[in-house]
């Protein structure tokens, strides 16, 4: 089958690789779609810490089930419609006996830590499977997994109706937290430099947008939340919380970065500084808010791309272009 290949840092190929085969209770996916996001560009760049090379990324995906192995719980059967969660747990951790799986001290993740789903098909456990609706596109499918991961952070942080949002980054997943908080109650102020991407944030209900956090004029906030995992975003948003706020650290940053926050500021106006890390019993109430439209996934997809193409879908993620690249290895 044909695949996109990290072979190592820095060095991306899509070639030829083995068909993949199930374990005992594994499915063979045939990927319809699969999204990229930040991690993936992490990941080709060597700055994901867990992930091995060689390896087939990608893990926002869905399909259709082609093999199942001959113990894989569940009743799949060859033809189903998939979207996958790509967690991948070992259940006796002590932070997976205690209910946090994604803390797990052996965690992985498909198309992390073993091959993904930008590829033509991808072995996965029967248990990270969940049945799509007959009227859910593969696009949609591949969704679902971002749409977990903003599950989880709101989840996280909390939120009560009224209270108001400042989110930093108007990306896919800026866009996704702010359907999510709204449907919540909460008032959004999106920002983000890059000032094409803010009209959609207002076009998704946005109390008002800027290109800036200075642009707020002093203006002061319950919540916020980065999600663009950049250090200058992530001091901004702690600077514009009032007494009493909450900070959610939402994107991904390199490992070695460091932020300067006033632990004074911490102690003196009790603020509550918390992390979101991926999905955690999230997926199955994304796939229902993706299903039931309360995610305007429309708004998201810009670009969809053929296998071939993985590398320009790296480059135009890297390079702040349209929203939410899939790869589309063989359509819907």
């Amino acid at each position: 089958m044909r695949a996109a290949v990290v072979d190592q840092p820095g060095s991306v190929r899509v070639g030829d690789v083995p068909d993949p085969k199930p374990g005992p209770a594994d499915v063979v996916v045939k990927v319809g779609a699969c999204g990229i996001c930040g991690t993936d560009v992490h990941i080709a760049d060597g700055h994901f810490p867990p992930t091995p090379y060689p390896i087939v990324p990608g893990h926002e995906f869905a399909g259709q089930i082609v093999e199942v192995g001959p113990e894989a719980p569940g009743g799949w059967s060859v033809g189903d419609r998939v979207a996958v969660d790509p967690s991948l747990f070992c259940g006796h951790c002590g932070p997976c006996r205690a209910g946090h799986g994604n803390l797990c001290a052996n965690w992985g993740a498909t198309g992390d830590t073993v091959d993904g789903a930008f590829a033509e098909y991808v072995a996965v456990p029967a248990t990270t499977c969940y049945r799509m609706p007959d009227d859910m596109t593969y696009a949609q499918g591949a969704l679902v997994e971002p749409v977990s991961c903003a599950v989880h952070g709101v989840r996280r942080v909390g939120v009560e109706a009224g209270e108001r949002f400042l989110i930093m980054g108007a990306g896919t997943m800026g866009l996704i937290m702010q359907q999510l908080l709204q449907r919540a109650g909460a008032h959004v102020t999106m920002v983000d430099r890059n000032a094409d991407r803010l009209p959609r944030a207002t076009s998704l209900g946005a109390a008002a947008v800027a290109a800036d956090a200075a642009e707020l004029d002093g203006e002061t906030f319950d919540v916020a939340v980065d999600c663009t995992g950049a250090v200058p975003a992530i001091e901004a948003a702690f600077d514009r919380l009032r007494r009493g706020g909450r900070l959610l650290v939402f994107g991904v940053a390199p490992e070695q970065d460091r932020v300067s926050l006033s632990p004074f500021r911490i102690y003196n106006d009790e603020i509550t500084v918390v992390g979101s890390m991926a999905v955690l019993h999230s997926y199955g109430a994304a796939l229902d808010l993706v299903a039931s439209g309360a995610v305007d996934t429309d708004a998201l997809v810009t670009h969809s791309l053929p296998l071939e193409r993985f590398p320009d879908a790296l480059d135009l993620m890297r390079g702040g272009t349209g929203l939410k690249i899939q790869v589309v290895p063989g359509g819907e």
